[in-house]
């Protein structure tokens, strides 16, 4: 049987699992939705999703600086209780994701913090190139859905494929999620700042043709 995306979307509104997880178990389960979501509670993924309304003020906030400096990243991890807080996987997590920023600079934690400005003006530079290629006008609204789910892969840190996922699939939320359902209580990145050394100052470029011209005459 086919696993289309609906199914799979369908299966995580129901669970809260991760996407990979959701398409694993219906097609473990052949499509069957009630048996991939047993699957789901069996492996602890499930669980994740009732977990969402708890209350997650307690967590910890880390830090990390690359490039001799250069560049920081220091973000805000949530969880109910301090003893998790000092869970060694959850301090493992939190500074892998540190690094994710570093490396991948998101500029939001979930999709519905991109800055709208920023979301239509993506929309629109996608649709005057694909009306630029000629590209039939009815086709270009599912072609620029499709452009602006990669762009929130790039720019959004839950949609991005986690850094230290060995086989490059699995997202920042459904580690986040695995991560949940194993400890047992809700987790949740709440922020983060990126610093990059010298980013919006104006760089000293000097001529330095015309300077050694200019000492020349002044002598």
């Amino acid at each position: 049987m086919e696993i289309t995306a609906k199914m799979v979307a369908e299966l995580r509104e129901m669970t809260g699992a991760g996407m990979m997880d959701c398409k694993k178990a219906l097609v473990e389960t052949q499509g069957n939705m009630d048996k991939a979501v047993d699957v789901l509670r069996e492996k602890g993924i499930a669980k994740a999703a009732n977990k969402q309304g708890r209350i997650a003020a307690e967590g910890l906030i880390e830090c990390y600086i690359h490039g001799a400096g250069k560049f920081a990243a220091m973000a805000e991890f949530n969880c109910e209780t301090d003893f998790v807080a000092k869970n060694p996987e959850f301090k493992e997590f939190a500074h892998n994701i540190c690094m994710q920023i570093v490396a991948n600079r998101p500029i939001c934690v979930n999709v519905n913090e991109v800055p709208a400005d920023k979301l239509e003006a993506e929309k629109a530079i996608y649709r005057a190139q694909l009306l630029n290629e000629g590209k039939p006008e009815a086709m270009v609204d599912r072609i620029v859905e499709g452009k602006i789910n990669k762009y929130y892969e790039e720019v959004v840190l839950m949609e991005q494929v986690y850094i230290k996922d060995p086989d490059g699939k699995k997202k920042v939320k459904d580690v986040l999620a695995e991560l949940t359902a194993k400890i047992g209580e809700k987790l949740t990145i709440r922020r983060f700042t990126l610093m990059v050394m010298g980013e919006g100052l104006e760089k000293r470029n000097d001529d330095f043709a015309a300077e050694v011209a200019a000492q020349s005459k002044a002598n």
